[in-house]
């Protein structure tokens, strides 16, 4: 599995047919405004796949098609083998997918632990749930500590902490994950995305990443897309990516000597 340190251990591209997650020529449009443009993407089971974007790229708008939260105007999205697209959100979390989603969104005048209780809605196991709540304690110990404070007073690290722990408390098999580094520290970013591993690895959940801080997505994640104007312009390992001029450059702030002296908006992207 993945770790913070960069080890992958899914470098070949996933196949469609056998993956956990499949999306195929998929687009979705607000209104008039075309958000993503025929995006094809698989998520193995088991690794950390991304999506890396500029802001306005259309990242969040594939995780919001998957998970029932926008209908697609085309295309098709499959999960363990069952074609999901456009179902209504609750029957795709009773199936084992969840999404935390940009922004937090917890459940401000909720107590911590209620929080994290609405997350178990759709459960019926009571030992289960009990055990899943201690160990979402065991990765994140300020909950337990806050169980019974409003969600609203945490701080915005906490706070993306439950909206985690809450996703986790569904037992889903595959959390999609929206921009979980937005507002926090680089210091808690890195904690955030230790946890995201140790999940990923402890538990065997797949996780599909959507994150704009390009340098710690490609270090957990195995598998990597980059997405451009609502387009998929480049795939590959997440080693490989990061090898690439173009990602190097406009995406992880890196420039070769040649091109120092070229102002960026004369560079074009080639993807090589």
């Amino acid at each position: 599995m993945s770790t913070v340190a960069g080890i992958h251990a899914f470098a070949t591209a996933p196949d469609h047919g056998a993956a956990l997650l499949a999306l195929a020529n998929l687009e979705s449009a607000y209104g008039p405004v075309k958000a993503i443009r025929g995006v094809s993407l698989a998520v193995r089971r088991g690794s950390i796949a991304t999506v890396l974007g500029a802001n306005g790229a259309g990242k969040s708008t594939i995780l919001k098609t998957i998970s029932g939260v926008l209908d697609p105007t085309c295309g098709s999205v499959r999960f363990r083998g069952e074609d999901i697209t456009g179902h209504d959100p609750a029957r795709i979390v009773r199936r084992g997918l969840c999404h935390v989603p940009e922004g937090r969104e917890v459940f401000p005048l909720l107590s911590v632990r209620d929080n994290l209780m609405m997350g178990a809605y759709t459960r019926h196991d009571r030992d289960g749930v009990a055990r899943d709540l201690e160990t979402v304690y065991g990765y994140f110990p300020i909950l337990r500590e806050r169980a019974g404070q409003h969600a609203g007073l945490l701080s915005g690290g906490q706070q993306q902490m439950l909206a985690i722990s809450r996703a986790l408390m569904g037992a889903p098999e595959l959390v999609l994950l929206d921009e979980p580094s937005l507002g926090l520290s680089p210091k808690l970013t890195r904690e955030i995305f230790e946890i995201v591993v140790r999940i990923n690895r402890e538990r065997g959940t797949t996780i599909l990443l959507v994150e704009q801080n390009a340098n710690m997505a490609l270090n957990v994640a195995d598998y990597g897309y980059v997405l451009e104007t609502g387009r998929i312009v480049a795939e590959d390992s997440c080693a490989a990516l990061r090898e690439k001029d173009d990602i190097k450059e406009f995406y992880l702030g890196m420039k070769d000597a040649g091109v120092r002296g070229e102002r960026r908006w004369k560079r074009r992207k080639t993807w090589r």
